[in-house]
């Protein structure tokens, strides 16, 4: 079977994996049939259609799914594609080297699509004006390689896998898909999402250490400690929790940090998991796409790709899917995402895109640097032209295995010690009871961040009734017993967007009302300027940032993404619009506010559901209970008695 499917001058469409979490040492062959399903809904049809207790479809999806969401990117046409398969063996790792060709294919003419300096140019564009004016904490810009391959065939090509395995040993996914036109070869670090038995897992990959000469400890605990790498590593794992705080009730659960080694260079990593009902399709479209690849918010990042590529992404950071149904037909699924792959057409045309993770303080050479490192295993695979020492080197027998040192394993323990423990606990450990909290009815509004997600297991776990609703869709304030209103990314002085002015009337209306309220980041820094102080842009962006401050008069260590912040003179008493006195959580030494604690409202300029915030439950029940508690407030009930009514879009 392995030979009539691989050795033909005319093969039927097929793939060969390599899934060591799945199969260890056995390579999966699949051979079937193409299809190309309209959207999610239909390939979860097609799953649908699969007989128990196989996955039976394969599935290639490019990034422009992600429209399925309602979120901007630029529509190429790239099609999903779906392998249905009539015939799977699994074969021995021996049996596949000895099977698969050593006569590669030679590719001519490589290079990326952007030079290393327009690529660093870009890089400072995005620092300046993207992230340094709030539109985002990090993003994920790419740049293409390209290339021609001299005698391709789908033959030849699988030379190029069998070099691509023994260089990359350690990839979550391994592949080679023929689809019948065009040829995907890739090894991939990061599982896109998992589901099983219910169970939906994600594996936020971020931080790169690269070590093209072969890894050392020393270097590696220097990566290890270097802030923006460890800065990185949260926010794709506060993104990733935000996720599944969308398909799973009770909301993620963390295991991790580990650090994954692959051929030249390593990553760190979590893995998170939790209980969901979701379907195929759900479960893929709310995990569009991973921020490791896009970056944070996903849809303020969606928009800042789409105006800085001015191209679409093809296949490039969407996801490989094996998806079919259990022995009692439940769903399940396994997928990569579509990094380190190669696109490569029946005419020997090649190319792949590789990208760098752009925060408040990166080095636009050192992203440059990045973006080769990550290239590597696929240059090495073709016999390319590459950039830096040791691009060529041959893999070694058994370099230093870096995550089996103690002390990396210590130093990573470590990271979690003033993180927040809410995440590491299982869900059914976490509730809190405050007096006066359970049954109590709460609306979230949405300003465009899907922490709210991950607010409202929190929120959930202290007994509360949980709504959420984005600021765009239908709601009543009258039929909750307190709002909160969200974050979100913008400047918060812009009245002119749409956005924007829907919070400022929002917290006006609650303000005057005397309707609970408690806001957070972008509804505080408004609730701020409803009040009174001044809102400045920060000259340096605290996205992803851990801090030690006061906040209700103690000690807490909290995580802020704001690249605005209120001011208020110290010692300045502030009041509220009916001039009764407010509370003011402060900067001692610049005045800069980070929280409020007034007649029925309180605010939070930090993310209390944040990983980076270390006892947000303990926050959250404190400032909610206080709020409720407050005597002056008019909203008596959950049915509005006594409240004025606001109704989204008829005020």
């Amino acid at each position: 079977m392995l030979r009539a499917a691989l050795c033909s001058d005319d093969p039927p469409p097929f793939a060969l994996l390599h899934r060591p979490e799945q199969h260890g040492e056995q390579f999966e062959l699949l051979i079937g049939s193409v299809h190309f399903p309209t959207g999610l809904d239909a390939l979860e049809a097609e799953v649908a259609d699969c007989a128990p207790g196989a996955e039976q479809v394969l599935a290639l999806l490019p990034f422009r799914l992600i429209g399925e969401r309602g979120y901007t990117c630029t529509d190429d046409r790239a099609p999903l594609v779906a392998l249905r398969v009539n015939a799977r063996a699994l074969i021995l790792r021996n049996t596949i080297m000895r099977t698969l060709p050593a006569d590669a294919p030679i590719v001519t003419g490589g290079k990326f699509d952007l030079a290393d300096e327009q690529y660093a140019d870009m890089v400072r564009r995005v620092i300046a004006d993207e992230i340094g004016q709030g539109t985002g904490a990090n993003f994920v810009l790419r740049r293409n390689w390209s290339g021609q391959f001299s005698g391709w065939s789908v033959g030849r090509g699988l030379a190029l896998f069998r070099q691509l395995i023994l260089n990359e040993p350690s990839a979550y996914w391994s592949f080679y898909v023929y689809t019948g036109d065009n040829t995907f070869i890739g090894a991939t670090p990061e599982r896109h999402v998992s589901l099983r038995n219910g169970v939906v897992t994600m594996n936020p990959i971020s931080g790169t250490y690269r070590h093209s000469q072969g890894p050392k400890l020393a270097e590696a605990m220097k990566f290890l400690g270097d802030k923006k790498e460890i800065d990185e590593l949260f926010m794709v794992l506060d993104e990733e929790l935000k996720m599944l705080g969308r398909l799973c009730p009770t909301g993620g659960c963390v295991r991790g940090p580990y650090l994954k080694q692959m051929a030249s260079v390593s990553h760190t990593e979590y893995v998170i998991e939790g209980s969901t009902e979701c379907g195929v399709a759900d479960v893929l479209r709310e995990t569009m796409w991973a921020p490791t690849v896009v970056g944070s918010p996903i849809e303020s990042a969606c928009r800042v790709v789409e105006q800085y590529e001015q191209a679409g992404r093809g296949y490039y950071s969407g996801a490989i899917v094996l998806a079919g149904r259990e022995t009692g037909g439940t769903p399940t699924l396994d997928s990569a995402i579509l990094i380190r792959t190669a696109e490569i057409s029946a005419r020997g045309e090649a190319r792949f895109g590789v990208g760098a993770t752009l925060v408040r303080h990166s080095d636009p050479a050192a992203e440059v640097e990045e973006t080769w490192a990550k290239a590597q295993a696929l240059l090495r695979a073709f016999g390319a032209p590459g950039h830096g020492a040791g691009l060529h080197r041959p893999p070694a027998e058994r370099p230093l295995q870096l995550a089996e040192d103690p002390e990396i394993r210590r130093v990573l323990r470590a990271r979690n010690a003033a993180a927040g423990q809410f995440w590491f606990s299982a869900p059914g450990t976490r509730e809190l009871h405050v007096t006066g909290l359970a049954g109590r009815r709460l609306l979230v509004v949405d300003a465009e961040d899907t922490f709210t997600a991950m607010g409202r297991s929190m929120l959930a776990a202290l007994g509360l009734r949980v709504d959420v609703r984005r600021f765009d869709e239908p709601y009543t304030v009258g039929d909750y017993d307190i709002v909160v209103v969200g974050p979100g990314p913008g400047d918060p002085r812009d009245r002119r967007h749409p956005r924007i002015a829907h919070i400022h009337d929002l917290v006006e209306f609650l303000l005057d009302a005397q309707i609970p309220l408690l806001a957070v980041c972008l509804g505080h820094q408004i609730l701020c300027s409803a009040l009174g102080m001044t809102v400045f842009r920060k000259s340096t962006p605290h996205q992803g940032i851990q801090r030690t401050i006061t906040y209700l008069n103690r000690k807490e260590t909290v995580g802020f993404y704001n690249t605005y912040a209120a001011s208020w003179p110290n010692e300045t008493p502030l009041a509220d619009r009916l001039d009764r006195p407010v509370e003011v959580f402060r900067d001692s030494s610049t005045g800069e506010v980070f929280g409020l604690r007034g007649p029925h409202f309180a605010s939070m300029q930090f993310h209390p559901a944040s990983i980076l915030t270390h006892n947000g439950l303990t926050l959250l029940g404190e400032t909610i209970s206080g709020v409720l508690n407050d005597e002056s407030s008019t909203a008596t009930n959950a049915s509005g008695s006594g409240a004025p009514v606001l109704e989204r879009g008829n005020r």
